[in-house]
Parts: structure tokens; C-alpha cells; sequence
């Protein structure tokens, strides 16, 4: 079978994913020219690649990308065509007025997130151009399949639920090798910032935290939302270490070792790409029990799950497990096992392989 994977900005994801497929399929990964330095060297020397020059998004020119990309891909003749959400509304678009090879498409979130000001105007409605054109989808939870088939009447058989690999592994690959020791009392809050990700009650459970745990400490780390509303004091940097801006990929595995959990507040959810990191970097999470963290993070098993909008609950939580080294061990060690199994990326390949057989087989 030849498989072509098309992403535009879903590097460590499409790698894992491509390198659990090499050696069950013909693998070719198509992708921009500027994700290629990085991408390319974690991908498995049996896969093909194929690079484009993308414009931003309001340049025209990218109206003839598009075209030459579709025409590579006929020319290509592959058995299935797999999209990572592009979010491209040219993209999108064009998939409503072409004829491509089978599509399988991955939705990673079917609806925006609440405050989200990080998408391409108008791609709130053109990426849901595939939804409807792709022969079948892909999403990481429950839920998102039920948002599928409520709003969009899409058929049960046309959507499966597949894991969202662990990607710790390929931010290791592009780290620089140094190692870091954890920091036993110190939390990490990565990605971007805004609102759904629930900072401000983080923010309400540090007071509480710091009476039972005055050495404890918060890694702010990502951007987007001004941070200045959470510190109208200023910032206490004896407890707050704050990195609001876009965190190069290199600098990602450090923190995440410095931290001895990291937290995820979120007050919406569809999945978690930094559940999936933190699983395969070895540092215990604390989500809340919400949206597809549900089906994500396994209740004292390899993380710990808490009330959305409860600081409190939130804060006893952080305090238990800062306090608790074998509870500490006991998520690390149920986390690895998860890297090593479901959230396996040959695992999932030999699952997502299913999946094209599936759509070949009701041509």
C-alpha cells in the first residue's frame, strides 16, 4: 500500500506517526519546505518527502501552490491520502473542487477552542470542507467522534478514535542532549496561553499550595494571552519563572525535566498534544476531568485527574503529589508503560493501517 501524509505544521505528530507505518506500508510525507529541516531527520530513511513552498496565507500565490500539490499528489497515485487538519483555507478549499485520491483526514479539534485567537481567519469555516469530503476521519477521543455525528452527520463507521501518540521522544531528538535535573517542588504550565487552558486557576490554587509547600514554584512557559492581569503585585520571581513567548523546540525538553509534574487546568479539552509530551518525557501530569483529558490521562494509573474550575481541588492535588515521591514513581512508571503500548506509535500505525484498509475496501 502507498500512503501519502500531508501535514503543514504537525511535525513530532507526523513523524511519529509516519515512522510507525514505514514498515507496514509505502510512506511518503508532504509537507512545507520550513518544516522540512527538523522533520525530515526524525523520519525513518525508508520514507520518501516531498516539499512545498508555502506563502502566508493571504497571498494569492497560493492558489497555484495548491495546484501543483494536487497535481504531485495524482501523479503520485497513492492508495490513501492522509491530512493532518490543515487549517488552510486555500487547502480546504480546493479539496471541495478537486478530485484527490481516497482521504483520510485527522481532526484534532472539531470545534475552535473558547478564546483560541491563534487560527487563520476564515478557516473556522473552510476546514470543515473535509469533513464532509474525506472519505473517513480520524479524531483522539470520544467526544470529538460524538461532535462529529451530531453537528456535521457523520456515520459512526466513517470515524474512528485513535490515541494520540506520545511525541516526547522527538522533542528529545531535537534537544541538545544536555541533561537537567528534575526540581522536586517546581510545576510546569506549557503551551499556548489562553483562556480555555484555565491559567487564572492555577494561578488561584499557587497561594494554597505555597502554605503546605513554600519552596514550590511555577514555570509559565508558552504565549499568547497577557499575563499581566494574573500579577497585579508584580511577579513574585522567586515563585514564578515566566517564558511568555514562542518556546523553540530545542528548549522544550529541559523544562519539561526541570518540573517535577506539569499541570493542565484546562476548562475545555478535545485532547492534549502536552499530555502525550509530558507522558513520553517522564514527567507526571494533573489535568482536569474534562473533554478528551478524560480519555487521556488515567486517573492515579499514569496522572491524576481534578475538577475543572476548582482551585482548591486543584491545589490538594499538586500538594499530594509533590509530597508523595512512590506516587511520583507510580505515574512515571504507569506513563511509561502507556509510551510503550497504546500511545506506542507502531501501535498506532498498525491501527491507523486498519483504518485504510477499511476505507480501500468500500470504494
Amino acid at each position: 500500500m502507498k500512503v501519502a501524509l500531508l501535514h503543514y505544521d504537525f511535525k513530532p505528530y507526523t513523524a511519529g506517526l509516519a515512522n510507525g507505518l514505514a514498515d507496514k506500508a509505502e510512506i511518503i510525507v508532504i509537507h512545507p519546505e520550513k518544516m522540512s529541516a527538523d522533520c525530515d531527520s526524525a523520519l525513518d530513511p525508508r520514507i520518501k518527502i516531498y516539499n512545498f513552498k508555502k506563502p502566508q496565507t493571504r497571498n494569492p500565490q497560493n492558489l497555484s501552490v495548491v495546484r501543483n500539490l494536487f497535481k504531485y499528489i495524482r501523479d503520485l497515485h497513492p492508495d490513501v491520502l492522509h491530512v493532518q487538519a490543515t487549517c488552510d483555507p486555500w487547502f480546504d478549499t480546493a479539496t471541495f473542487y478537486d478530485q484527490l485520491p481516497p482521504m483520510v483526514t485527522t481532526i484534532h479539534d472539531v470545534f475552535p477552542h473558547p478564546g483560541d485567537q491563534s487560527r487563520v481567519p476564515g478557516s473556522v469555516y473552510t476546514g470543515r470542507i473535509p469533513y464532509y469530503r474525506s472519505k473517513h476521519l480520524i479524531v483522539h477521543a470520544d467526544l470529538l467522534k460524538e461532535q462529529l455525528l451530531k453537528h456535521f452527520g457523520r456515520s459512526p463507521e466513517k470515524v474512528s478514535v485513535l490515541q494520540h501518540g506520545e511525541i516526547g521522544s522527538y522533542y528529545k531528538h531535537w534537544s541538545d542532549g544536555t541533561s537537567v535535573e528534575r526540581e522536586p517542588y517546581t510545576l510546569l504550565f506549557f503551551g499556548r496561553i489562553w483562556p480555555y487552558k484555565g491559567l487564572r486557576y492555577l494561578m488561584e490554587a499557587m497561594p494554597i499550595v505555597a502554605q503546605q509547600i513554600p519552596q514550590v514554584k511555577l514555570i509559565i512557559a508558552g504565549r499568547g494571552e497577557d499575563l499581566e492581569q494574573h500579577f497585579p503585585d508584580g511577579i513574585d520571581l522567586n515563585r514564578y519563572e515566566i517564558l511568555n513567548r514562542y518556546i523553540a523546540q530545542s528548549e522544550v525538553v529541559s523544562l519539561f525535566q526541570r518540573s517535577a509534574v506539569t499541570i493542565l487546568p484546562y476548562i475545555e479539552a478535545s485532547q492534549s498534544g502536552v499530555a502525550a509530551l509530558a507522558y513520553g518525557l517522564d514527567t507526571p501530569v494533573i489535568a482536569s476531568q474534562i473533554g478528551g483529558l478524560t480519555e487521556m490521562v488515567r486517573h492515579e494509573q499514569d496522572g491524576l485527574l481534578v475538577p475543572a474550575h476548582n482551585p482548591q481541588a486543584l491545589a490538594e492535588s499538586i500538594i499530594r503529589l509533590l509530597k508523595d515521591k512512590d506516587l511520583q514513581f507510580q505515574l512515571q512508571t504507569g506513563a511509561r508503560k502507556r509510551c510503550q503500548t497504546d500511545l506506542n506509535w507502531s501501535h498506532i500505525g498498525t491501527e491507523t493501517l486498519k483504518v485504510y484498509q477499511k476505507v480501500l475496501e468500500n470504494r
